[in-house]
């Protein structure tokens, strides 16, 4: 192309006029190309359904479902089962789909041409298509019924499958949560054996014992103390009874003063008061009794007390012997006064005999008391630690207690849920609009192809001669050189052909023509041979 060439509405009609062939050849050739081979394509139908997804017929606030996720989630995972090789494979052999192409091609390849033609896809909201695409328009619909049934009953079983393994799920952890719940109650029942009597709830039990064991302990120190006193009055009481039976056996002045009972003083002892061997024996039997309440058994007064004691006694059998009897071998009756004195010294004794061993069993009790004191101290001290000890166990089994609860009350609505999913009344897939049969193909659209081929044919010679027209450098008119070389034009002279460059223009019309009517002809040819699969098999 020259530098500065303007074309005028003129000259673009020379040049569409001048290249008319380059033009018109290729917009035929392809326009028929794309006619004949608009006419070898089959006609294909789709067929869709379109499914709703139904809300369960139970309210959510009653039973609460165990599949939570949405369509738009669940959709792809049901898709892809339901195009699997599994699947679309029985679908083929049930419908006896693509019978040629299995005879020639792998079924995988037929399963993957299959499943290009079907398409899934979400309509508006809760809704969603599922289409098929074939050249027989009965078999598009069959085909979309089965997907469509395919779709529901994945549905109905991926739910009752997902809320059964929701169920052993939480069963499994329920059990683990049992298993630990009872080992810890368990854990709980040793410690609570173990450390019995010092537990935080037993705190007030025990201080109320320890209350009354203190109060208990006092009064038995009070009665001890009574006792002693009572004691003390009942010897002082013998102790004169012993000396008035002195008295009124030694009623002679000058015989020396009257018997007393009590020590010596040069030291610890006992005097014998004058009289019969008899009440001396008795003198000195309560003599020893009385020094027994100071001194031990191993104290030398006490013995050197206990060797007169058996003198006395010595002494006393002897004058036994020689006392005299009345007939029958009684003994000779005594004084009433005496026997009555007699009987009161033998009931004070009885009762400081009681006494003493009612001090012996008290001081036993106070020992007791004294020890359990020592027990409940020792558990309300070791209560504090036995209280942190019980809160961290106490802290881990409501822990345990909770989760407990918790899973079982999610156990028992997964059963219900999985009931609910078992009996079909939960949430589904509804057809709501059936597959019906197609009555017009959706494609190929042949009015598409041809305008297509033509336009294409006319734009490919519309670029030859703009490529042929950037390649041309030549003058053609006296404004070409006055443009571009800025010379004056003196004169043109017409092109002049001879009769053999007319001769050779002719020719190359008519070699044009020739590979124009070529080119259609192959086109045609090779619309024919793809149309009965020559090719295809030639590969």
């Amino acid at each position: 192309m020259l530098p500065g060439r303007r074309y005028t509405p003129s000259d673009v009609v020379f040049l569409l006029v001048k290249f008319k062939w380059l033009i018109i050849l290729p917009a035929l050739v392809l326009g028929i190309v794309a006619v004949l081979y608009a006419r070898t394509l089959p006609d294909l139908y789709t067929s869709q359904t379109v499914l709703q997804v139904v809300a369960p017929r139970v309210p959510r606030n009653i039973v609460q479902s165990t599949v939570t996720t949405g369509i738009e989630e669940r959709l792809p995972a049901i898709t892809q089962q339901i195009l699997s090789r599994t699947r679309l494979e029985r679908i083929i052999q049930d419908f006896g789909l693509y019978a040629e192409e299995r005879q020639t091609e792998l079924m995988e390849d037929v399963v993957q041409t299959m499943r290009s033609r079907i398409n899934v896809g979400l309509d508006r909201g809760d809704a969603f298509r599922v289409s098929f695409v074939s050249e027989d328009p009965r078999q598009a619909m069959r085909v979309a019924e089965r997907l469509a049934s395919l779709f529901v009953e994945e549905n109905l079983r991926d739910r009752e499958v997902l809320a059964e393994g929701t169920n052993q799920f939480l069963d499994s952890q329920l059990d683990e949560a049992r298993r630990r719940l009872l080992e810890h109650e368990r854990r709980l029942e040793e410690y609570r054996r173990q450390w019995r009597g010092e537990l935080p709830s037993q705190l007030q039990t025990n201080l109320q014992a320890l209350q009354s064991l203190q109060s208990r302990y006092g009064q038995l120190a009070e009665s001890i103390n009574r006792d002693r006193d009572r004691h003390l009055v009942l010897e002082r009481m013998l102790a004169d009874l012993t000396a008035e039976a002195v008295a009124a056996e030694n009623p002679d002045p000058d015989e020396g003063p009257a018997p007393t009972l009590g020590l010596d003083l040069a030291g610890d002892v006992p005097t014998i008061p004058p009289g019969s061997a008899a009440r001396q024996l008795e003198m000195a039997r309560l003599q020893i009794e009385a020094m027994l309440l100071r001194l031990k058994p191993e104290h030398p007064d006490i013995a050197r007390a206990n060797r007169i004691l058996q003198e006395l006694e010595r002494k006393a059998e002897e004058e036994a012997a020689q006392r005299p009897v009345s007939i029958a071998g009684k003994p000779a009756p005594e004084d009433p006064a005496v026997a009555l004195r007699e009987n009161k010294m033998h009931a004070i004794r009885n009762e400081m005999e009681n006494i003493e061993r009612q001090i012996e069993q008290k001081r036993e009790d106070q020992a007791r008391a004294q020890a359990q004191i020592a027990e409940f101290d020792r558990r309300v001290d070791a209560t504090p630690t036995r209280e942190s000890e019980m809160i961290a166990l106490n802290r881990d089994y409501a822990t345990l207690q909770g989760m407990y609860t918790a899973l079982l009350q999610k156990g028992e609505d997964a059963k219900i849920a999985a009931n609910l999913e078992r009996r079909q009344i939960g949430e589904q897939f509804k057809v709501i609009d059936a597959a019906r049969v197609p009555e017009r193909p959706f494609s190929p659209d042949r009015t598409l192809y041809n305008f297509g081929g033509f336009a294409v044919g006319l734009a490919l010679g519309l670029g030859f001669i703009v490529l042929m027209e950037v390649k041309d450098s030549s003058f053609r008119t006296d404004d070409d050189v006055v443009g571009v070389l800025s010379l004056p034009v003196l004169a043109t002279v017409p092109a002049i052909y001879t009769r053999a460059e007319r001769r050779s223009m002719r020719k190359r019309n008519r070699l044009l023509a020739a590979a124009g009517a070529l080119m259609v002809l192959g086109a045609v040819g090779a619309a024919l041979v793809y149309k009965a699969g020559y090719l295809d098999r030639w590969l």
